[in-house]
């Protein structure tokens, strides 16, 4: 099948029909460390600004366990109490902060490619299912780039969180023997320090994910000669299908101008190639205006339909090429052949007077 070609027939840049339709169905270019710089930018700022207070209410929920341990109750379910209390203490006053990580977190996938809705890729398909499938799909080129992308990621920042917590490493095994706000400020100073560092090393990394996945969207959306042929095809309708709707509409606009042939009072004639039915009234029209007009097989056949109806078919081969040439049907000729036209009606009309005339040259 056509979109089941081998990558190396995807010769052709992808069309912009070809981009709209993989967004409608959510194909979009995404990167995951842009979330993930997000959240982290998200949990600067968060350390930055309710940090103070926010470390002072876990503070105030973890002071007991740090000053008073030997005046808790464990028994009966008392341990399970107090851990249960602290953890829904810390809960309670993490949930602004968490709220605005998680929020910076979904607004990074509308910053990169806008909302998009789609259940495209939630729908089930039956050609998803399948061992063979899966087993390619789980260690295809890409799942293998995209997990050395996260191993060196990780060795990355894990390298650089070292580096900044490495020179205060006595202070930091000090922190039991801390008092409770001291340990907080610490930590505080400590995770500003690790946070910006992993933010600025994020920014690269991100960065070069985003021209990476943009890279490999736009090699995936490439088309062969044979898809780019299809949707123009598409686009344009087949050849065969237009070339019959062209052959019907010009037998209905025949039929029509055939229909309107009795009404013309007069048929000029090459004699045999051409024809061309006039028709003129002085009341209602500035000059004589063409019903029909034809060549050969449709000359012949006005030709005919005027002899029917008794219309007078006068011989004039210069007159009938310059208005097949040069008047469409329903229009009415220009002043270049009033002269030529003028003499023929004329005669036309005195023949039907029953008054003698000479056949106009």
């Amino acid at each position: 099948m056509a979109g089941e070609d081998d990558d190396s027939q995807k010769t052709e840049e992808p069309t912009s029909k070809k981009l709209s339709d993989a967004r409608e169905k959510g194909q979009v270019a995404r990167s995951q460390e842009v979330s993930h710089w997000f959240m982290i930018l998200a949990l600067a700022l968060v350390v930055g600004i309710f940090s103070p207070s926010l470390l002072s209410d876990i503070g105030a929920v973890l002071r007991p366990f740090m000053e008073q341990p030997h005046l808790m109750a464990l028994e009966d379910g008392g341990l399970r109490d107090l851990l249960t209390g602290a953890a829904f203490g810390i809960l309670k006053v993490s949930l602004i902060p968490l709220t605005i990580i998680l929020a910076a977190g979904l607004a990074a996938g509308t910053i990169q490619n806008g909302i998009i809705v789609t259940t495209e890729q939630i729908r089930p398909k039956l050609s998803n299912i399948g061992f063979k499938r899966g087993f390619k799909k789980m260690f295809s080129t890409r799942a293998l780039a995209d997990f050395l992308k996260g191993v060196v990621k990780l060795i990355i920042v894990a390298a650089v969180v070292f580096l900044i917590v490495w020179p205060d490493r006595h202070t930091i095994l000090a922190v039991p023997t801390m008092p409770v706000e001291a340990m907080l400020a610490l930590v505080r100073v400590e995770a500003v320090k690790v946070i910006v560092g992993v933010l600025a090393v994020m920014s690269l990394i991100t960065l070069i994910d985003v021209i990476y996945q943009r890279f490999q969207h736009h090699k995936e959306m490439r088309m062969t000669k044979q898809q780019v042929k299809d949707e123009h095809k598409q686009a344009e309708g087949d050849p065969m299908i237009k070339g019959r709707l062209r052959q019907i509409r010009a037998e209905r606009a025949r039929k029509r101008m055939m229909a309107a042939v009795p009404e013309a009072d007069v048929v000029i004639t090459n004699p045999t190639h051409y024809a061309v039915a006039l028709k003129y009234d002085q009341r209602t029209m500035e000059a004589p205006r063409v019903l029909a007009k034809g060549v050969d097989n449709v000359a012949l056949r006005i030709r005919e339909v005027a002899e029917e109806h008794n219309i007078a078919i006068v011989e004039n081969p210069p007159v009938a090429r310059a208005l097949h040439a040069s008047v469409e049907i329903d229009q009415e000729i220009p002043p270049e052949h009033y002269k030529a036209v003028a003499e023929i009606i004329g005669y036309v009309m005195r023949l039907k007077r029953g008054v003698p005339a000479r056949r106009p040259r």
